[in-house]
């Protein structure tokens, strides 16, 4: 009985089918109209999609000090609107601290990774967090960072969007960069 005693905690860790090193793993998408493929930098935590749009959802984990963890998800809905209309929404999910509207100061860039069009956005200030798309109230979350990119394929656009606090946002940004590297059809 001792033995098995000091066993339980190998055997749990054996049947966890946990490893203790992380490595990238290469997801595809559930879409009947296409299949993107992406691989989830090491240190992301996968989480269940919290809604049928939702193709995909990470936690990021905070950086020291900040008060909560980033998050990236990848949506899928080719009959939502244009890129530039769901751009345009999430702009006013930010409030600059100086007034000026967050279209004005975001950082857009242009790029074709893999043969896919992406058009990138940096965006910094309050963040405007609803707990749901139709509520009306928004609890004000100041230096916060978005980070986005819309992808055109052939089943239509994908978004990836990433949001938390500035610097754990900050922390993870060259992993958001390598992500949208590793986005095929």
């Amino acid at each position: 009985m001792k033995n098995i005693i000091l066993l339980w905690p190998f055997l749990l860790l054996a049947c966890s089918g946990q490893s203790s090193e992380q490595t990238p793993e290469t997801r595809r998408s559930d879409s009947s109209a296409g299949s993107l493929t992406w691989e989830a930098p090491a240190g992301w935590v996968e989480e269940s999609p919290s809604s049928p749009m939702r193709k995909a959802q990470f936690s990021l984990p905070r950086a020291e000090n900040d008060t909560e963890d980033g998050s990236v998800v990848l949506f899928h809905f080719p009959g939502g609107g244009s890129a530039q209309a769901n751009l345009q929404r999430w702009y006013g999910q930010f409030k600059q601290p100086d007034g000026r509207s967050s279209a004005d100061v975001a950082d857009i860039k242009q790029s074709t990774v893999n043969g896919l069009k992406q058009t990138t956005v940096e965006l910094t200030g309050t963040f405007l967090f609803k707990q749901n798309m139709m509520s009306q109230n928004a609890t004000e979350k100041p230096n916060f960072k978005m980070l986005a990119a819309v992808i055109e394929t052939n089943s239509g656009p994908w978004f990836v969007k990433c949001v938390g606090p500035e610097k754990t946002v900050g922390k993870w940004q060259s992993s958001f960069d390598e992500f949208l590297a590793t986005l095929k059809m």
